[in-house]
């Protein structure tokens, strides 16, 4: 009898182990609008940005080009379809940046990532990646937004 009780004990442990545990603090109506399941995470693109084909040496059309670039990286942000964005550093690979895009599929990501100049003309290439995390990545945007002093 002892032995069946301790068995049962042992059982129900393990049960309770591995059962999931749902979050006290959770804000259905925050989930809700920054598009979360039930783990709190969504589908995105990630997007390699690596030295394209064009190898050109003008200066003034690489400048305008770029320029471009970054107007293009903030129209994506207002649009709110560009969560994170940045340089990469040297490395072996030609791999210049990254972007996550705030986009289901790698279709629609292809479709964004063709209105940037710079993708357009060939200085850059992509590599484009589903990925799958946190949905309250966007909720750093405003706050990046504050600590800049010197925009680049």
């Amino acid at each position: 009898m002892k032995t069946a009780t301790a068995i049962l004990i042992f059982l129900i442990s393990g049960l309770t182990i591995l059962a999931q545990t749902t979050n006290p603090n959770y804000d259905e109506t925050l989930a809700k609008k920054l598009g979360a399941d039930d783990y709190g995470m969504k589908p995105y693109v990630l997007v390699i940005l690596k030295t394209g084909e064009n190898k050109t040496t003008d200066k003034e059309e690489t400048n305008r080009l770029f320029r471009g670039h970054m107007e293009n990286m903030q129209r994506l942000v207002k649009e709110g379809k560009l969560i994170v964005a940045g340089p990469l550093g040297k490395n072996d690979k030609t791999y210049r940046g990254i972007f996550i895009l705030d986009v289901p599929t790698v279709e629609e990501a292809g479709d964004l990532v063709q209105t940037d100049p710079a993708i357009k003309a060939k200085l850059l290439d992509v590599e484009l990646f589903p990925w799958y995390g946190s949905a309250a990545l966007a909720e750093y945007l405003p706050a990046s937004d504050k600590i800049w002093k010197v925009q680049p």
